[in-house]
């Protein structure tokens, strides 16, 4: 019974070569590394953030120093960085040196261009020593193109002096509630003679917000180019805008650019749509800033209007011209 027994016991028992035992033993560690590599996908953190931004893709995040983008029709910040960040406005400067001008009361004086005006660094409108331009076309040169000369000319004769001017600049600055600046000059030279000259991207903004509720201010900041002629000879300056953004983004209306070795590539942009009105400020941002602002731009505007039809319009609405003393401002 027994040997029967082992004899049906041998029989059942199934017969493997020994290559195929080493096959079969193969196939037995295939499911290990298939668990094993499950497992390990299933413990690896899962991540909700946007997918990686290519090298070459816009994201101010990162090429952007400082920022702050403000829905002024609703009094919404939808963005910020470094927004409190002590930093050289450059150009931007010139924003408070218009509104001075603007609110003296004296915009058809007519200015004898200073020697010291016609000796700044460019960018400038070219004016000769002696000339006769009137405040308010020094303030269209000063905003439009960013003239230096012209910053400098209105500083001499409102202020007495550069020094003065910067003066009445820190005082009224402090008026309309900006606490963490200090101006040096009135076209944003920020170094040698000029150091320490700085504010911020929430003081900037701040300034932009109260320059922007007068209309005069509206009105040259929205220009894309100026003319206007010398007092005396009849001399005509024709300047160009160095904003960008009102050739290529329809929904752009100013304000102002700047740049220096220092504060970098600067912007001040304002753009409506619809009934959004948006002011963005941007300091030492890359080479992309226009399209970085542009892109900005339209983040803000895409809030909340997913299911909402928009266009994009193909130009600009016109400026209208504002009349000033008899005389067209534009």
């Amino acid at each position: 019974m027994n040997h029967d027994f082992a004899a049906i016991v041998m029989l059942r028992k199934p017969i493997i070569s020994r290559g195929t035992r080493r096959r079969s033993g193969m196939v037995r560690r295939v499911p290990f590394f298939i668990i094993f590599a499950c497992l390990l996908c299933a413990f690896q953190p899962v991540s909700y953030a946007r997918p990686a931004v290519e090298a070459d893709s816009l994201n101010f995040e990162k090429e952007i120093n400082a920022y702050i983008l403000k829905d002024i029709s609703t009094s919404q910040v939808l963005m910020s960085k470094n927004s409190r960040k002590r930093v050289q406005p450059a150009s931007l400067t010139k924003i408070l040196t218009a509104i001075i001008a603007i609110e003296s009361g004296k915009l058809g004086d007519e200015v004898v261009i200073p020697e010291e005006a016609t000796a700044v660094e460019p960018t400038k409108a070219g004016f000769d020593s002696g000339e006769k331009i009137r405040l308010v076309d020094l303030v269209k040169a000063s905003m439009v193109r960013s003239s230096n000369d012209a910053a400098f000319a209105i500083a001499m004769y409102l202020g007495g002096s550069v020094k003065g001017f910067a003066a009445m600049m820190n005082r009224r600055a402090s008026e309309i509630g900006l606490t963490q600046s200090h101006f040096t000059n009135p076209a944003g030279y920020d170094r040698d003679l000029y150091a320490g000259h700085y504010s911020t991207a929430g003081d900037l903004l701040r300034l932009t917000e109260y320059a922007i509720g007068n209309e005069i201010f509206n009105r040259i900041a929205a220009l894309d180019s100026v003319s206007f002629y010398e007092r005396k000879t009849k001399k005509k300056y024709s300047l160009k805008s160095s904003n960008k953004l009102l050739e290529t983004y329809p929904y752009a209306v100013g304000i102002k650019t700047g740049y220096t070795l220092r504060a970098g590539r600067c912007l001040i942009a304002r753009a409506k749509k619809e009934d959004r009105d948006v002011v963005l400020v941007m300091l030492k941002a890359g080479r992309k800033r226009w399209e970085l602002a542009e892109k900005m731009f339209e983040e803000a505007f895409a809030e909340g209007e997913e299911e909402k039809f928009s266009y994009r319009p193909e130009s600009r609405p016109e400026v209208q011209p504002l009349l000033f003393m008899g005389n067209e401002l534009q």
